[in-house]
């Protein structure tokens, strides 16, 4: 073919390709395909995409693009949903409630920057340590603690050292209910939508109705403190003083039976963790073990600490420990590698959790350190560089800490519950307001256009077990249940441990 006939070809074939489908879609009453395409933009090329032309704009503007683009964030991402809930705009997503409509594009479309504007403000707030703070006073009678706490957008339910359960309003930080039956102190807790279960250094577990507080059920078994339970999806698991770790299927609030007996640490068992595949725990022995969750058979050991371990949390492949060394290691749970020491503290780890961006720790020192975890995964970063910020407010040691996107939450040996808040205010646009003399920093201000101010969203309801509530038991467990050991489960001297938790009893 001749260079005249390519010439020819292309001058005929050009004004095909350069067809503006999306103008021409709507033209056929295919308006939805021609939204459908544009809805798999992302912001920057949907904003390109509105200057094309104003076929272009209608079509983005009536399909309510942005308003999908926002949703979708919503629904994929926990940061943009927290964020929906803590500043009220979910109200403005997804099915509008009866009577009301939703706001037109341009709405969405000036929302967009401004959500990006407040993620921004509220990573750097972490960064630099700005952040609003809640105290709450427990007032205990007799001994002051508070070992335990989890929260939700609702309430605090703390455990503490004067053998109750405590529940706080999250609006008015006033004290709801009191849970009393526990003989000792309240080491540690769970709640879902149904229940609350509290391990104690009476050596029970107790259930209680989350909405009343009535007992529902109490199980014995350990022979000294429950130090620690976690559960989830029918399974729970706790752990002792008495260096054990038992293994529970639960069915309902009173059928709640012992599946295994756990054996092999040779120390007090501190804390444990669980997914699907791993049971985790570790133990003032200084170790941390590995167990197999279908068929509870141990698998591996992971040592580095030179002191008893205190706290830890696994995820995935990460297992992050604490320990009465001062210091925190990250490890790979598949090779039982030590992939970073974390050191910074001064005196015994306490408590540890970490999401997908960061650690946070709180210590015996009374400080709450925040780390960069990303960094921290890295080899390359020196270790200089990998705490962000060094929180300092409570006055006792750090017992537990609990932190989302926006907030952590800590008690204290102080009697004391801390809420550190590090989302700034929401501002209304075109509302200009003198910054006042807080520790927040100028640049916090999110301006949501034409958004009433906003209230905490109901939190959705986490997994349960529960299908209903029976009348209080008591089960006792029989001692002839399978029992799994690991090699060299000789006993220890937990004095010579470095962490032990009848320290805080």
């Amino acid at each position: 073919m001749s260079h005249h006939q390519h010439s020819q070809i292309n001058t005929y074939l050009r004004p095909m390709l350069k067809r503006d489908f999306i103008s021409l879609l709507p033209k056929k009453g295919l308006d939805h395909v021609a939204e459908t395409i544009l809805s798999y933009l992302d912001a920057d090329s949907l904003r390109c995409a509105e200057l094309v032309c104003r076929e272009w704009y209608r079509v983005i503007s009536e399909g309510m693009l942005w308003r999908k683009l926002i949703e979708n964030k919503v629904k994929t991402d926990p940061l943009w949903k927290g964020l929906a809930r803590r500043r009220g705009w979910i109200r403005y997503l997804f099915k509008p409630a009866p009577g009301e409509q939703h706001p037109n594009h341009l709405f969405y479309h000036r929302l967009f920057p401004n959500i990006i504007r407040d993620i921004e403000n509220t990573e750097s707030n972490w960064r630099g340590g700005r952040h609003n703070l809640q105290r709450i006073n427990c007032r205990s009678e007799s001994s002051k603690g508070v070992y335990c706490l989890q929260y939700d957008d609702q309430k605090i339910v703390s455990g503490l050292r004067d053998n109750t359960i405590k529940i706080w309003d999250r609006n008015t930080l006033e004290c709801t209910n009191v849970l009393t039956g526990h003989t000792g102190s309240v080491l540690c807790l769970q709640f879902d939508d149904k229940v609350i279960v509290s391990g104690s250094s009476d050596a029970t577990v107790r259930v209680w109705n989350v909405e009343g507080g009535q007992p529902v059920n109490t199980l014995i078994h350990h022979c000294e403190a429950v130090l620690h339970l976690r559960f989830n999806n029918g399974l729970m698991v706790t752990c002792s003083k008495d260096r054990s770790i038992a293994v529970w299927e639960m069915v309902s609030p009173s059928d709640i039976t012992l599946k295994r007996v756990l054996v092999g640490h040779r120390a007090a068992v501190n804390v444990v963790d669980f997914d699907e595949k791993y049971i985790v725990s570790a133990s003032g022995d200084r170790t941390i073990k590995i167990w197999n969750t279908s068929n509870c058979e141990f698998v591996r050991t992971l040592s580095g600490h030179k002191r008893g371990i205190a706290c830890l949390q696994y995820r995935e492949n990460l297992v992050v420990s604490g320990s009465s060394d001062n210091t925190i290691r990250l490890w790979d749970i598949e090779s039982g590698t030590s992939l970073r020491v974390l050191e910074g503290h001064e005196e015994l780890v306490r408590c540890i959790r970490f999401d997908n961006k960061r650690i946070v720790s709180g210590a015996y020192d009374g400080k709450i350190k925040v780390w960069d975890l990303a960094a921290a995964l890295d080899p390359r970063t020196p270790n200089a560089s990998l705490c962000l910020q060094t929180l300092i407010k409570h006055t006792g040691r750090v017992f537990r800490l609990q932190f989302d996107e926006f907030q952590i939450v800590s008690s204290s040996h102080d009697d004391t519950i801390l809420i550190w808040d590090f989302l700034g205010p929401e501002v209304p646009i075109n509302h200009s307001s003198q910054q006042n003399s807080s520790n927040l920093s100028s640049s916090r201000s999110c301006i949501y256009p034409d958004a009433p101010a906003s209230n905490p969203s109901q939190s959705s309801p986490s997994r349960s077990f529960l299908n209903s509530f029976l009348t209080p038991s008591i089960s006792r467990v029989s001692p002839s249940r399978s029992i799994s050991m690991c090699p060299a489960s000789r006993p220890v001297n937990s004095i010579n441990c470095g962490y032990s938790p009848q320290d805080e009893q």
